[in-house]
């Protein structure tokens, strides 16, 4: 069953798209469906877009439950090893 929840976070960054070119990241959109192209039933989906840009330049992520889960969990460890002077 899908819930069609989607959910989209002003983000800062870049990312590194289709033919190995950077831009500039500014939009998170994260949802829960079936998937393109992983070998899984349902996915976490997160899709790394420039609002301002062109839509098809984007980069996509397909993760199951458990390695959506474990992606969060090593961002927090990450950033907690950080001195908060640094994460201006």
């Amino acid at each position: 069953m899908c819930t069609y929840t989607t959910v989209h976070a002003d983000v800062d960054g870049s990312a590194k798209g289709p033919g190995s070119a950077w831009f500039h990241a500014g939009r998170a959109t994260v949802y829960f469906d079936h998937p393109v192209h992983a070998m899984a039933e349902h996915t976490l989906n997160i899709d790394l877009t420039d609002p301002a840009g062109d839509p098809a330049r984007r980069v996509a992520l397909e993760l199951t439950a458990e390695s959506a889960r474990a992606l969060v969990a090593a961002i927090q460890q990450a950033l907690a090893a950080v001195p908060e002077e640094l994460k201006v």
